[in-house]
């Protein structure tokens, strides 16, 4: 049986290593580089997006939202202070404690409560904090590409649609014999 989870969750993985190769292929000073845009560098929406997926890995993993937002501050700070390169293997190490996580979970379709400081008390389930991830994740890949046409350059697509179309062909290709 599927882990529907875990293949969105593998999505935002695919579609994030797309942008950071994506962003290695460019000059090397626009990743710090000053716009006036959604956020102020692409370095500044590389951090936030990191910061927010481990917010939201240690709310899966039992911290409460107040707690995982005040660690956030440090994590976002120190990963605005991170190389491209940097970035990208903490990204590598997030993803794999995120998928150990969820693969590891009783039961991600668990009833929880999410008291959000901001927004109030939720009803939800666990795995619908790896839908927000996912779904975050997406809605700043798109700011990252207005970000980079307007610093003359294109970026590259991550819809859900092509990893579909790429994790099958790898999936069938994974499964041809070998002469």
């Amino acid at each position: 049986m599927t882990n529907h989870s875990l293949r969105f969750y593998d999505y935002h993985v695919w579609a994030n290593k797309l942008i950071f190769n994506r962003l290695k292929e460019l000059p090397h000073h626009l990743y710090n580089q000053e716009i006036q845009s959604v956020f102020s560098s692409v370095s500044k929406v590389m951090a936030h997006i990191y910061k927010v997926d481990c917010g939201w890995l240690d709310i899966l993993m039992g911290k409460s939202m107040n707690e995982a937002m005040e660690a956030s501050f440090q994590i976002e700070a120190d990963a605005e202070a991170r190389s491209l390169e940097e970035l990208e293997t903490m990204y590598d190490d997030l993803s794999v404690r995120f998928k150990a996580c969820i693969n590891e979970h009783a039961d991600l379709e668990k009833e929880v409560v999410l008291d959000n400081p901001y927004a109030g008390i939720l009803n939800t389930r666990y795995s619908e904090f790896i839908i927000q991830v996912v779904n975050h994740g997406t809605y700043h890949r798109g700011n990252l590409s207005a970000m980079l046409r307007q610093l003359g350059h294109s970026s590259v697509m991550t819809e859900y649609g092509l990893f579909m179309y790429q994790d099958e062909l790898n999936t069938s290709m994974s499964t041809v014999p070998a002469n």
